[in-house]
């Protein structure tokens, strides 16, 4: 499965994966999960908001146990980020097949769409718009950098957008939704763990910040005559990792957009995107109204006007705790168990229906990048722990 998924949405220059949701990279992604799904005899099911199926049972039976993850990427990211979960979903199953097991529940493997907000700027789509985080009528205003809203890419893929919406139906079928996903850190690392479970998703958020200058020329403007806002948003750029040094906690300007764009020319706009993450939403405040701050304070210096956007928010998650205390009896107890600054479909499903997550060790813990790595043997492990979860959770 890993080496037929490998290739698809690869650039072959970065090494890195380009898969965009509702683009060619996606399609390829989506026919290789129902391939998956119907070489395995399982009915496989599209619902209303994109998001992909493959059931063992009778989905309407009820108190389904779920497992899964995304197929989709970031700029450049890695193979194992989402993927990783989709693919020990299956191979979890044919474990479970092998050992002769007996369902007792109908068993899901599912692909939740656009997770990673590469696209449209916003995470997990699917899922939010699956709990009613995400409403229609905001999902009809998403639009990528080239001006293409979500439901013009979404018919331009073959696929109705006037369907999205709330599925409480679906969510009320579901008794529990296991993630598997590569640990985005190195904390499994640390511990010579192979296998972690999810405590808590920290509290975190996008901000657009928009600095509008004057654009002139670079050969002939004095530098006291200029509105710069590259000045403006280099400063903000170090402000934000000051003030996340002094909370301990995380803030990134990782994607900018600059007008005109020319070598020659002083910019009339930059745009950036800050993402800011924290253990708990006070630190995280904290973080985010001080970079606030010092933005205004060197916009006002530089004759630059600035307007702030937050675009996306979620707050401090935990999973549940009986649940996650379930898959840590069936393993054994002696998993460790440890908190993430990373958003997860799991996280926002959590407010719907009971979620958890497996993490796999990271050797390195690098993450959103071609270089993120896991073991094989580490993989397979986290495929046998899955399948220990599944079994205990939805098996005579």
């Amino acid at each position: 499965m890993w080496a037929e998924l490998r290739p698809l949405g690869r650039h072959p220059d970065s090494g890195g994966y380009r898969r965009y949701a509702w683009t060619g990279a996606d399609a390829d992604c989506r026919a290789w999960f129902q391939a998956q799904a119907e070489a395995r005899g399982l009915t496989y099911e599209l619902d209303r908001n994109g998001n992909q199926w493959a059931w063992l049972g009778d989905p309407g039976a009820g108190d389904a146990v779920v497992t899964g993850s995304h197929l989709d990427s970031v700029p450049d990211g890695g193979a194992f980020d989402g993927p990783l979960g989709v693919v020990s979903s299956f191979a979890a199953l044919d474990e479970l097949r092998h050992r002769g097991a007996e369902f007792s529940r109908p068993l899901a493997i599912t692909n939740f769409g656009d997770e990673e907000g590469a696209r449209f700027g916003l995470a997990c789509v699917g899922s939010r718009l699956t709990s009613g985080a995400l409403t229609r009528e905001q999902a009809h205003e998403l639009r990528d950098t080239e001006g293409v809203s979500l439901p013009q890419a979404m018919e331009a893929a073959g696929y109705d957008p006037h369907l999205i919406g709330p599925d409480p139906e679906r969510l009320a079928g579901i008794g529990a939704f296991v993630e598997l996903h590569v640990e985005q850190g190195r904390a499994l690392d640390l511990s010579g763990d192979t296998v972690g479970i999810a405590s808590a998703i920290w509290p975190h958020g996008r901000w657009r910040f928009d600095f509008h200058g004057e654009a002139n020329h670079a050969g002939t403007t004095r530098l006291v005559d200029r509105r710069d806002p590259m000045l403006t948003y280099a400063q903000t750029v170090l402000a934000a990792r000051e003030e996340a040094r002094l909370a301990g906690a995380l803030a990134t300007f990782g994607k900018i957009a600059v007008e005109p764009n020319g070598v020659n020319a002083i910019p009339s706009l930059v745009r950036g995107w800050l993402d800011s993450r924290a253990a708990d939403q006070d630190s995280l405040d904290a973080v985010v109204t001080g970079i606030e701050k010092a933005a205004r304070e060197h916009a006002e210096r530089d004759g630059v006007d600035l307007q702030i956007v937050r675009e996306s928010f979620t707050p401090v998650i935990e999973f549940e705790h009986a649940l996650r205390d379930e898959m840590n009896r069936i393993l054994g107890g002696r998993v460790p168990v440890l908190g993430t600054g990373a958003g997860h479909d799991a996280g926002i499903l959590s407010g719907s229906i009971p979620t958890a997550m497996l993490f796999v060790r990271n050797p390195t813990g690098v993450s959103h990048s071609p270089a993120e790595f896991a073991e094989e043997d580490d993989c397979l492990a986290g495929v046998l722990a899955l399948a220990d979860v599944l079994e205990g959770l939805a098996c005579r």
